[in-house]
């Protein structure tokens, strides 16, 4: 019992935790992308040399220096922006073995994808997480650097090629928390092995008199500049697993390319806008076809979605006929599938408080929540997790029958 309880404001606070230093990270990636784009030359400070940025906020007016070359002086404390990324990673791992990995049963290991151990799936989550970094790095270093097009492209391809391996061995909604991990996992990579070490070194010369070579900050710029696109299509899949729609598709890995796609071209949008070189709102016309199409394919692709269940019979001559379902049996059907975790008492192992607040126990509660039922068990499969309880096809499509004849 007192395990449950831990397992459960373990996973609250280390949630807390993510969301809190992700919003540090972010909010600070964000800022200095949208600093550097606003940096204008000034008579003592041409651009070839760095520039300036007025700013005003919360009543007051800053003036930002940025120099290329080696200023007057340099403080003894330069604040370093670092630990948002590592916290952010840190905090993110953590939950990701907290949820994922120690309740791989439920959240991770999909039978009618692949029967492997939770060590095996925790071991295949870690090395590929761990190769992704390699795998990209190496690009970054390769020929393709000298072409940031080239190089997106390669980038781009790899990250959807992760996600379809990550698809091929554990649940949808592990996979694409995966993915999201995947990049997130390059992003504090970037950091700590290339940013952080380049901008060493470019203080160490400025502070010694040395022109720094522009290669470093070249470098450390071009992998910013990947973070930056990559972040909102992390964020969009570090949310995913609370919409099963999004992940019960045999396509979820086309949904990352879209998300992917979408996200970058909206940061081209304020990218392009802070540094002055107009508002390009064909951008936004891209982002919401990726999203469009995210959308269609979670609606028609999805192993029973809505073109895929018998919801109506025909008669002779195509008419249809509404399918009459009586309620109990949708409550039998629901007590015996659901219950051992959405009940008042549950039965599951490890589970003592049904999640998010949802008893199934009679049939006044099977009808409260009729639409999650649809949308969970029907529209996608991710109720019960994994299947665990062995839901039949043929009981889905009952369901899809009961409520679709409540909705008429």
């Amino acid at each position: 019992m007192i395990e449950a309880f831990i397992h459960e404001w373990g996973s609250l606070l280390l949630r807390w935790a993510h969301i809190i230093t992700g919003i540090a990270w972010v909010g600070a990636s964000f800022y200095f992308m949208h600093m550097d784009a606003a940096i204008r030359g000034t008579p003592d400070l041409p651009s070839e040399k760095g520039g300036e940025v007025w700013e005003v906020h919360g009543g007051g007016f800053y003036q930002v220096r940025k120099y290329l070359i080696a200023p007057d002086f340099l403080p003894q404390h330069l604040i370093w922006h670092k630990w948002q990324a590592y916290t952010t990673w840190i905090t993110g791992f953590f939950l990701l073995v907290w949820i994922y990995y120690l309740g791989a049963d439920l959240y991770l290991i999909d039978p009618d994808v692949l029967v492997i151990s939770p060590w095996v799936a925790a071991g295949f989550g870690i090395v590929g997480l761990a190769a992704g970094w390699l795998v990209y790095d190496q690009l970054c270093k390769s020929d393709l650097s000298k072409n940031d097009l080239y190089l997106s492209v390669a980038c781009f391809v790899l990250v959807v090629v992760a996600a379809f391996g990550f698809q091929s061995v554990f649940s949808g909604r592990g996979a694409l928390i995966h993915a999201g991990a995947f990049m997130a996992t390059i992003m504090t990579a970037n950091v700590f092995f290339i940013i952080i070490p380049n901008q060493r070194v470019v203080v160490a010369d400025l502070k010694a008199g040395r022109n720094p070579d522009p290669a470093l900050g070249k470098q450390a710029k071009q992998r910013s500049a990947h973070n930056n696109y990559l972040t909102l299509p992390v964020l969009f899949l570090m949310l995913v697993g609370h919409y099963p729609l999004t992940f019960s598709t045999p396509y979820a890995f086309v949904i990352v390319a879209l998300v992917l796609i979408g996200g970058a071209v909206i940061r081209v949008f304020f990218n392009m806008r802070n540094a002055g070189q107009g508002d390009q709102w064909w951008t936004w016309g891209v982002a919401l076809l990726c999203l469009a199409g995210a959308v269609a394919i979670s609606l028609t692709s999805t192993p029973l979605g809505r073109k895929a269940i018998a919801i109506t019979q025909k008669i002779d001559g195509g008419v249809p006929m509404k399918v009459s379902i009586a309620p109990d049996m949708i409550t039998d059907i629901v007590a015996g599938r659901c219950s051992m975790c959405h009940a008042r008492q549950p039965s599951y192992r490890g589970i003592v408080i049904a999640p998010k607040g949802i008893v199934l126990d009679t049939a006044a509660d099977v009808a409260r929540h009729a639409r999650s039922i649809y949308v969970n068990s029907v529209l996608s499969t991710a109720m019960p997790p994994n299947n665990v309880s062995g839901m039949t096809l043929s009981e889905r499509r009952q369901i899809a029958s009961w409520i679709e004849g409540r909705t008429r």
